[in-house]
């Protein structure tokens, strides 16, 4: 079965969000608890970071779904969790809104799951916040964007970075030291996504980073909102875009399932195996025209 990417052409995230929700049966989460993963590995604004009206939309429509308990865990590599969350406004959200935030950088021993394999390029494995493995459901919103330190990009794979351990509170070993000094990373990256499950990805393209990345950079603005379940297929029809509106050669050099996060996902049997496993579907008229400039490229690789 192909693996569905809904689009939407939109300047109003709210109703994009709303949309989007609509094309999944949202009575799975009815009574669930959702453990959510958003983008804040900076307090920089979007598109380095998720959006709070699309954090916002999101909370609301998997409350509306009757979600028991939401708890948005994060881990920021590129300052204090906690005064990332503070100064983005995400705490105040959370007041609002009513769910849960944890900031794993505060978590203990306790907090981690200890995941490993001889198939991984990890020297010792790494630790998975345990909260996505308690909830009922698994949600991200990603951003749509290059990433200058080594990831090529950072979309769905690239989110699960920040809800892993950047030190071992056991004995202080440095996850992401071996994870940013390491010629495998990018497969690294994908070896992540193989300790949690997702039942829901929400992308916000309406802005994206073509350069540099992930806190700043050259930005084109796509407005286009996407929601799957397969994060091997967003990030493929993530590549698309990007490629579409010019970007990086790393990005833009080959065909986009020889891109290594993407390869390497593959291997692991984490999603769809090759473009032609991918079906494009627009909310309206209107996205019908984007997909019909991105598909050609998205079937190319």
């Amino acid at each position: 079965m192909a693996a569905e990417i809904f689009l939407i052409k939109t300047a109003d995230r709210f109703e994009a969000v709303r949309s989007l929700l609509k094309c999944f049966d949202m009575e799975e989460f009815k009574g669930k608890t959702v453990a959510l993963k958003a983008n804040f590995n900076s307090a920089d604004p979007f598109p380095a970071s998720t959006h709070l009206e699309t954090l916002g939309a999101l909370v609301l429509g998997l409350k509306e779904a009757g979600a028991k308990d939401i708890e948005m865990a994060e881990r920021s590599g590129m300052g204090n969790t906690r005064a990332v969350l503070e100064r983005t406004g995400v705490f105040q959200l959370a007041n609002q809104l009513g769910f849960k935030v944890s900031v794993l950088d505060e978590v203990g021993e306790e907090g981690w799951i200890r995941v490993q394999s001889e198939k991984f390029h990890w020297k010792r494995g790494f630790l998975v916040a345990k909260v996505f493995h308690e909830a009922d459901m698994v949600v991200q919103t990603c951003c749509l964007k290059t990433h200058r330190f080594g990831g090529h990009f950072t979309m769905a794979l690239k989110n699960s970075v920040g809800l892993i351990a950047k030190f071992d509170p056991v004995d202080g070993y440095n996850y992401m030291n071996e994870l940013h000094t390491s010629k495998h990373q990018r497969l690294m990256i994908a070896e992540i996504n193989q300790a949690y499950k997702t039942d829901l990805i929400v992308m916000d393209g309406l802005e994206s980073f073509v350069s540099e990345g992930p806190e700043s950079g050259e930005t084109a603005s796509p407005g286009v909102m996407l929601a799957g379940q397969d994060r091997v297929a967003m990030d493929a029809v993530g590549v698309a875009i990007l490629r579409f509106f010019g970007t990086t050669l790393e990005v833009s050099s080959g065909k986009i399932f020889e891109q290594e996060q993407i390869t390497r996902a593959c291997e692991l049997g984490m999603g769809a195996r090759s473009t032609q496993e991918i079906k494009l579907v627009p909310i309206d008229e209107e996205t019908k025209k984007l997909i019909e400039k991105i598909e050609p490229i998205l079937k190319e690789g």
